[in-house]
């Protein structure tokens, strides 16, 4: 049987104080988030903020001729919709589930009604707000100065430490779409990977055979966003935060 779903699946949940977790607590909703769902368009308005559980969401820079690059990743680690409380309202990526699975949602109005108490969830928010910068702006600098196979074990690592399990389902087309590069690179990295006996991949399912393999192929892109995710955001229940 499938485990329960839980708000404290979330980390964010997870460490807010009873008192503040409680004024929020009914406006959460469990929603299921299947893959492509679109949360939010470029230069759009949210109605919800969403914290994944089980999902990953993707956050996507789209050019006007279609091509997109990933600039950064949530999961159960985070929060989609930074924008609703940093004041910007909008913000000019779109957010696409790109691994299935389950997230709570919450009413724009007691997102930012909690935050403007600048309590511990406005601290909370801003610190993870900081640690979600950091990931953007290693993944800029990744995307220009490493091979695309580094750039996949990033990617890859990223994900699995958003989920419960060491198979992901990401074809080569998403993968493309992630990292800004032409298929064939993916093709020709993935097959690197393979051969190495790190990863199984086969019709749109990755299999990590070896992750301290991957750790010690991939740049050193993924070391930095996690170590300051562990210190901005160090009292998250550490049981949940799984650190290279």
């Amino acid at each position: 049987m499938p485990a329960p779903h839980a708000t404290t699946q979330n980390h964010l949940l997870a460490a807010l104080p009873l008192a503040e977790y409680a004024r929020i607590e009914a406006g959460l909703e469990l929603v299921r988030m299947p893959l492509g769902e679109v949360l939010s368009e470029s230069g759009g308005r949210m109605a919800h903020a969403y914290f994944p559980t089980t999902c990953i969401v993707s956050l996507l820079y789209v050019l006007e001729d279609g091509a997109s690059a990933e600039i950064g990743v949530v999961g159960n680690e985070g929060i989609v919709g930074i924008s609703l409380f940093m004041g910007g309202d909008t913000t000019p990526s779109r957010a696409v589930v790109r691994s299935a699975g389950h997230a709570y949602r919450l009413p724009v109005g007691l997102l930012q009604q909690e935050f403007y108490r600048m309590g511990a969830s406005m601290r909370l928010l801003l610190r993870y707000t900081q640690s979600l910068m950091t990931q953007m702006t290693q993944t800029a600098v990744c995307n220009r100065h490493h091979s695309v196979e580094q750039q996949l074990c990033r990617a890859l690592l990223l994900s699995l430490d958003r989920m419960d399990s060491d198979s992901l389902t990401m074809t080569q087309e998403l993968i493309a779409r992630m990292l800004g590069v032409r298929r064939e690179g993916v093709t020709e990295a993935a097959g690197n990977l393979q051969r190495a006996g790190l990863i199984r991949y086969r019709r749109g399912h990755i299999d990590v055979l070896d992750r301290s393999g991957l750790e010690s192929a991939v740049c050193e892109c993924y070391g930095v966003v996690w170590r300051e995710y562990g210190r901005l955001m160090s009292d998250v229940p550490r049981e949940a935060v799984p650190l290279p």
